[in-house]
């Protein structure tokens, strides 16, 4: 694994129980959506920068830190968007996450008591929605996991994983 994708790729097979017989059911990026902000702000440098080439010489400096400082900042917010995956396999669903350091939050299926899944309006219309689990713990780390895209097939994978392994209700032979 070379030092590119060890800084961009959350590596997610790492984190799989494999001699367990654990396989990725779906490994849920963020929607574009969640891209915006940090879009945004990369724009905004590079308008900056490109302003920095016709103002006076004397404040050129000034449009230079700014968009400099805004296009790290907006590349901060596309990695860290980038490198937050939640994962759904037969045994568990789980969260990686961050850039510099990563965080690991699990949870087996047989804990998930509850899932919400919120879909604000403009999340109804492009196709985003955010979920939200419910175990018996209460503090976790797998709580809240905003921007999925195909919010209502990523809960029916959930469900479907549950009841395939026999969690709730009669168990389904394929």
């Amino acid at each position: 694994m070379g030092l590119t994708s060890w800084f961009t790729d959350p590596d997610i097979g790492q984190h799989l129980l494999r001699e367990e017989g654990e396989v990725v059911v779906d490994e849920v990026r963020h929607h574009w959506a969640a891209y915006v902000r940090a879009s945004l702000e990369l724009a905004g440098a590079g308008a900056l920068l490109v302003g920095m080439l016709f103002s006076d010489p004397d404040i050129a400096w000034l449009p230079f830190v700014l968009g400099a400082a805004l296009g790290l900042h907006g590349t901060w917010l596309a990695m860290r968007e980038h490198m937050d995956r939640f994962v759904i396999t037969n045994m568990r669903v789980f969260r990686v996450h961050g850039v510099f350091s990563r965080q690991q939050a699990t949870m087996p299926l047989s804990r998930i008591l509850d899932i919400t899944v919120s879909k604000p309006f403009l999340g109804r219309v492009l196709g985003y929605g955010h979920f939200c689990f419910e175990s018996a713990a209460q503090e976790q780390g797998l709580r809240d996991i905003k921007f999925v895209g195909r919010p209502n097939e990523r809960d029916h994978s959930i469900q479907r994983v549950v009841q395939r392994a026999g969690l709730r209700g009669p168990r389904v032979v394929n």
